[in-house]
């Protein structure tokens, strides 16, 4: 188990994945996860494909923010919520075939905005794409 330090306690990542049922339909598999680093794939399929046989950029976007969220959920403080405020991503080469893996790290967590960069690479560690997204940090009222 996993103790987040507040009510948040975690059997394992599969329980942190099963929090997005979007992100568990796509076929998003997460791989480990700390406030550190959150890796997880996406494996090539057809159905997941544009022209030519190329993942489509929504699925990688929504891999990419998937993992970025769930960085950004590790590194809140005890008793918040965080919710996509941007994302910005930059496609450098496609996906044809295997998978693509996702590694998201924290670049800044403050009180208010949290920022994480997520690196897509192909099978052969080339970057994919680079997602930056800045989450909000939601404090429920007390």
């Amino acid at each position: 188990m996993s103790d987040l330090g507040d009510d948040r306690v975690l059997g394992d990542v599969a329980d942190l994945l099963s929090l997005m049922p979007f992100a568990v339909t796509l076929g998003v598999v997460l791989d480990s996860a700390s406030p550190a680093e959150v890796r997880g794939r996406l494996d090539w399929a057809p159905d997941r494909c544009t022209a030519d046989g190329v993942v489509h950029g929504g699925a990688l976007m929504a891999l990419a923010d998937s993992l970025g969220a769930i960085c950004a959920y590790l590194n809140l403080p005890p008793g918040a919520q965080t919710a996509t405020i941007t994302s910005a991503t930059s496609f450098i080469r496609g996906i044809r075939e295997g998978s693509v893996t996702g590694i998201s790290r924290p670049l800044h967590a403050g009180r208010t905005v949290i920022v994480v960069q997520t690196d897509l690479l192909d099978g052969a560690g080339r970057l994919a794409a680079q997602v930056t997204q800045s989450q909000s940090v939601l404090i429920r009222p007390t």
